[in-house]
C-alpha cells in the first residue's frame, strides 16, 4: 500500500547515549506499519509498537505515578471524516492506542437505545470498555512496569521528598501519522504515559480532543495531519493541535514554516509562559499535502519544537525508513530566556 508513515518519540532532552535505542524504536514504527491497509491501521499499529517497546513514555515502560503506578493516555483521529476515540488514566491495557481506536469505531455505529456514543473514556470506564472488546490486551498492571521506570520513579520521589529539583525527565508522549496517497486517507494519532510522579487519575493532552492530535481534508482534497508532544496541561489550554489545523485551513497558499511558528510562539508559547514554567514544552509533527506542476499530490513533513530536541521518523513506498534526534542550532539555542527558541524544519516525503 502506498502509505506514508510519520513517527515521534517526544519533544524534550535527548541524551546522546539514548539515540541508538531511540532510533531503533522510531524504525522500528514506522517498519511495523508499512503493509497496513489504511491510514487508521497505520497510526495504530505504529503507535502499539511503540507502546510495546518500553524504549519510551507509552505503553509498558511508562513514567509512573506518584502512587507508582502505570496510567496511560491516548487518542486517534481520521481526518476523513473527523471521527476520533480516545482513553485516558487507564491502567493494566498493553496498548492503550488500540482501545482508543475501537472507541472511535464505536462512535460510528448507531445505538440501540439512542445514546450519544462515547469518544473518550477514562480510568475505569476505559479499562471495562477494554475487558468487553479486547481481552487479550488486559494484563497485569505491575507487567507495564519496567525497571528503568521504577529506577528513575524512585530518585525522582525521593528528590521531592527533599525539595531537590530533577534534572531530566523522560521525554513525553509518542505519535504517529499516516496518509494513504492512493485513497487519500489521513489519520493521527498520540499515546503518552504522562508526567512522572503526577497525580493518578491525570490526564495529559494524549487524551483530550483537538490537543494531542489532528487530521483533516480541506475542500479540494489538500489534507494535513499533526500529533503534539510537551507538557500536557499547557496543550490542553491552547488546544494545540486543533489551532495547526485551524492555522492552515486560513490559507489557500499557506506559508507552513511560518505558521507553525507562529502557532508555537504566539499561541502557545507565550500564553503558557509565566514564572514557574519560564519556557514551555512542545514539538509537532505535521503532515502536508500540496499539489506539484503536474498536479500531483505531494507530502511533506514539517517538524517543530521549543525543547532541545525532537524525535522523529519517517517512510514512505519509495524509500527506506530515516530517523534523527532533530536539535536546535546553535544561534537559537543561544537565544535568552525571555525569547521562544524555537526550531522548524521540513522533510519531502
Amino acid at each position: 500500500m502506498l502509505i506514508i508513515r510519520v513517527v515521534h518519540g517526544g519533544a524534550g532532552i535527548h541524551s546522546v547515549g539514548s539515540e541508538p535505542e531511540v532510533k531503533a524504536a522510531l524504525l522500528g514504527a514506522c517498519d511495523s506499519a508499512a503493509n497496513s491497509l489504511s491510514a487508521l491501521d497505520a497510526v495504530e499499529t505504529a503507535i502499539a509498537f511503540l507502546e510495546d517497546s518500553t524504549v519510551l513514555n507509552a505503553g509498558s515502560g511508562s513514567n509512573l505515578t506518584i502512587d507508582g503506578t502505570v496510567e496511560c493516555d491516548a487518542a486517534i483521529m481520521d481526518g476523513l471524516t473527523g471521527d476520533f476515540g480516545s482513553v485516558g488514566a487507564v491502567s493494566a491495557v498493553k496498548n492503550p492506542i488500540t482501545v482508543s481506536r475501537l472507541i472511535l469505531e464505536r462512535s460510528r455505529k448507531p445505538d440501540p437505545v439512542g445514546r450519544i456514543p462515547p469518544i473518550t473514556l477514562v480510568s475505569v470506564g476505559a479499562h471495562a470498555f477494554a475487558r468487553q472488546s479486547a481481552t487479550h490486551l488486559i494484563v497485569e498492571e505491575e507487567s507495564m512496569v519496567t525497571p528503568r521506570a521504577r529506577k528513575q520513579w524512585k530518585i525522582w520521589k525521593d528528590r521531592l521528598e527533599t525539595m531537590s529539583n530533577p534534572d531530566h525527565a523522560m521525554q513525553d508522549t509518542v505519535g504517529a501519522i499516516a496518509w494513504n496517497e492512493i485513497s487519500g486517507e489521513i489519520a493521527s494519532g498520540v499515546s503518552s504515559g504522562g508526567i512522572l510522579l503526577k497525580y493518578s487519575g491525570r490526564i495529559g493532552e494524549a487524551a483530550v480532543f483537538g490537543a494531542g492530535c489532528w487530521a483533516q481534508t480541506r475542500e479540494g482534497g489538500v489534507r494535513m495531519a499533526c500529533s503534539v508532544s510537551g507538557t500536557g496541561e499547557y496543550i490542553i489550554k491552547t488546544s494545540l493541535a486543533r489551532h495547526f489545523g485551524a492555522a492552515l485551513s486560513d490559507h489557500s497558499d499557506p506559508d507552513v514554516h511560518a505558521i507553525i511558528e507562529r502557532v508555537l510562539v504566539h499561541d502557545f508559547w507565550v500564553p503558557s509562559r509565566n514564572a514557574s514554567n519560564p519556557d514551555p514544552s512542545a514539538g509537532v509533527i505535521v503532515l502536508t499535502t500540496e499539489k506539484d506542476e503536474e498536479g500531483q499530490e505531494k507530502g511533506r513533513l514539517w517538524c517543530g519544537f521549543t525543547t532541545p530536541s525532537f524525535a522523529i521518523a519517517f517512510a514512505s513506498p519509495r524509500s527506506r525508513p530515516e530517523s534523527y534526534i532533530l536539535r536546535r542550532p546553535k544561534a537559537i539555542e543561544s537565544r535568552p530566556n525571555d525569547h521562544a527558541r524555537v526550531f522548524v524544519t521540513a522533510f519531502a516525503l
